[in-house]
């Protein structure tokens, strides 16, 4: 039997570790590396146009199953692609192992031909940078950086050079055990019993949920309900709490809706549930704070806390729960879920009234359609920019969705990318890129991966032929707007061109048809919407501090709010309100 080369255990222990698939373009130093891939029946190698869709891939892949992801690059330019993406998915916590191909070993630090130091470049983006000089280091640092990427929920980066993966592999080594998921956090006995104190004296107690209540569902509604409290979310927080849950109060933030900001500013105690939520200018500072995650590093870095509690959110509450005393009074609650009811109605007719005249069409319409329109279980990838707004306030979560984005890194041309990763993870589940015309143009080789393979994307595009929020934001620091505006060809045309199915519309009546075929057809489809440049966002409070830099102008559309399903929700949650 011969021997194995480097590449060939490289690969074999990304098998072991759950690694499906690995995402990358080829490249001469990669050749060893994909060869052993294309030998092992294990794992497929993904052929994407761009190197930075495939760390984008793979972070949505990795996000989608919670599990090890991998993507590759060839020596110098073609991982330095790899970048954008990987720090999206380590900000993201996604556990991804990128393997960033090097020149000949020889000639690493004499100016070589595409010589940069991978493992310089990405320690910013990565719990674990590494260099691998020699065979018998292999088999040990892969081990090492799976076990960062996994344990600590981030991106671990191997760099290999590819004389080095042609060389014969040390003697197989003993198999390690590798972590594949990580252990539950409880926080210690003294922060529960201060936290207990603090909660019953409290009368008017509000959460503030962000990604880390996933999996917390139940053990976050069976706390609010005990202290009768209102429940807000980050954007990253809406797919685990927002549905089913009768404490609603909305979204803070700058893509905010509802009574969410209210209700974290008129509490007496505000607890942050597994929420790093950047943005402290929407954050009180005269309300006693709690905030509990199970990344020590991240508390208190926003605001001031009166009590740090180290431990994740489902195994906290389940400690803490039990132990607070039930409230019986909730009448902080009521005059939230009145405020949040109310913030919603106002804003109904934004897209509502003559929206069937209504040219350019409305973009709240397209995404108030698509969320009628949508499957139950369906992946919603989004775009940064306008595009986070319309799925914030209009896509409805109900358990079974996801809807992820680069809600954390904030980069252009996220959505078809990570379309693509989460797509691979099951053929038969609907997956729709709500994409922008600016961002989708940025990386539209890779709509030819999404034909390349049949994958069954649905490319819901918002054409409004701009970069619309940034042509807001110049407008808030009385700028004129330059070079923010797109000349797009018709991308339903260019689809076609493709080999993929394509539909343009421009006349609202047309709109709920369009989607409709376009998600019955089999393979790779594309929506292009035309959709009205004017529409605006505003946050649901407005200070000095958050104008500057935000997207804030006078608009024939101006949104404070959601509506579709949120709205509905918050009528059923007033049906046992008393009149306030």
């Amino acid at each position: 039997m011969a021997k194995q080369n480097v590449a060939e255990q490289f690969v074999d222990i990304l098998v072991r570790a759950g690694v499906s698939r690995l995402y990358g373009v080829v490249g001469d130093s990669l050749n060893p590396v994909v060869d052993a891939v294309r030998r092992h029946r294990g794992i497929d190698w993904v052929h994407v146009r761009h190197e930075e869709t495939a760390a984008f891939a793979a972070g949505a892949e990795a996000q989608i199953t919670g599990k090890l992801t991998a993507c590759a690059g060839s020596c110098g330019p073609g991982n330095l692609h790899l970048i954008n993406g990987l720090y999206d998915a380590h900000r993201s916590m996604a556990p991804v192992l990128a393997l960033a191909s090097h020149i000949p070993s020889s000639e690493i630090g004499l100016g070589y031909f595409q010589e940069t130091h991978p493992d310089r470049l990405f320690t910013e983006c990565s719990h674990y940078s590494e260099l691998i000089s020699s065979p018998q280091q292999m088999p040990r640092l892969l081990n090492t950086a799976v076990q960062h990427a996994v344990g600590q929920s981030g991106v671990s980066v191997v760099s290999l050079p590819g004389d080095i993966a042609g060389e014969p592999a040390p003697e197989k080594a003993a198999d390690t055990a590798l972590v594949t998921s990580r252990p539950t956090v409880r926080p210690g006995d003294a922060e529960i019993d201060r936290l207990v104190e603090m909660i019953d004296k409290a009368d008017k107690v509000t959460l503030f949920c962000g990604a880390g209540t996933a999996g917390a569902h139940a053990e976050v509604m069976e706390f609010a309900g005990r202290i009768k409290s209102p429940v807000g979310h980050a954007l990253r927080g809406k797919e685990w709490i927002q549905y089913d849950n009768p404490y609603d109060v909305g979204m803070s933030g700058l893509l905010g809706y509802g009574a969410a900001y209210e209700a974290t500013h008129e509490c007496d105690l505000l607890i942050l549930l597994g929420t790093d939520f950047p943005y402290n200018a929407f954050l009180p500072d005269d309300v006693r704070i709690v905030q509990i995650d199970v990344r020590p590093e991240v508390l208190g870095r926003r605001s001031k806390l009166d009590l740090a509690v180290w431990g994740d959110v489902k195994e906290t509450l389940r400690c803490l729960t039990p132990r607070v005393k039930a409230k019986k009074n909730r009448r902080f609650l009521d005059k939230m879920l009145k405020k949040h009811a109310d913030a919603l109605e106002g804003v109904v007719s934004a897209y509502t009234k003559k929206v069937d005249k209504h040219v350019p069409i409305h973009p709240e319409y397209v995404a108030s359609v698509l969320d009628d329109i949508a499957a139950d279980d369906a992946v919603f990838t989004v775009d940064t920019g306008m595009c986070n707004v319309w799925a914030a306030r209009y896509i409805s979560p109900n358990g079974r969705r996801r809807i992820i984005g680069s809600f954390s890194h904030g980069s252009m041309a996220n959505a078809l990318p990570m379309a693509i990763g989460a797509q691979f993870t099951d053929r038969k589940r609907q997956v729709v890129s709500m994409s922008g015309d600016g961002g989708f143009s940025m990386l539209m080789g890779d709509f030819l991966t999404l034909v390349q393979y049949d994958l069954p994307v649905k490319v819901v595009l918002f054409n409004n032929s701009s970069l619309g929020m940034v042509e807001l934001e110049m407008l808030v620091a009385g700028l004129p707007s330059h070079g923010t505006a797109n000349t797009n060809p018709d991308f339903a045309a260019v689809a076609r061109a493709c080999g993929a199915y394509g539909v343009r519309v421009e006349k609202p009546k047309e709109l709920p048809g369009a989607l409709k075929e376009a998600f019955k057809h089999k393979g790779p489809a594309l929506v292009d919407v035309v959709t009205d440049p004017n529409a605006l966002s505003i946050p649901p409070k407005i200070s000095t501090e958050m104008v500057t830099g935000f997207a804030l102008s006078a608009s024939k559309i101006v949104l404070d709010g959601g509506v579709g399903r949120m709205l509905q929700m918050a009528r059923s949650n007033l049906r046992n309100v008393p009149r306030l």
